[in-house]
């Protein structure tokens, strides 16, 4: 018997777990902020405007423990995305270039 697909309208689903994650804005952002390659995390510091250092090293954490950025294995290295980070980059991009041409249209 195979298993019930995915219904995110269900609360149990393990895919609104994943919507949880990936929805957060700071997530978005250090995402996008990793799609040209491995980044220091001052760069993603610097780069993404208004995140706090505790917000940065929470969000990086929360997205190493999901299996979606690799964490530099000596201090000062580089935060990369994984495969499974990656495969994630067509939808983030879109979904930015949209939030980015409607900005202004949203109330």
């Amino acid at each position: 018997m195979t298993a019930p697909a995915p219904d995110v309208f269900l609360a149990d689903c393990p895919a609104r777990a994943a919507l949880d994650l990936i929805a957060d804005t700071w997530s978005v952002v250090v995402l996008v902020g990793l799609a040209h390659g491995p980044r220091r995390y001052t760069f993603l510091l610097e780069r993404a405007g208004g995140i706090s250092k505790k917000m940065l090293t929470q969000t990086l954490r929360r997205l190493a423990d999901a299996g979606l950025v690799a964490r530099p294995r000596v201090r000062g290295g580089e935060y990369a995305l994984t495969g499974l980070g990656e495969s994630l980059l067509g939808p983030l991009t879109a979904l930015t270039a949209w939030a980015e041409e409607h900005a202004d249209d949203l109330v």
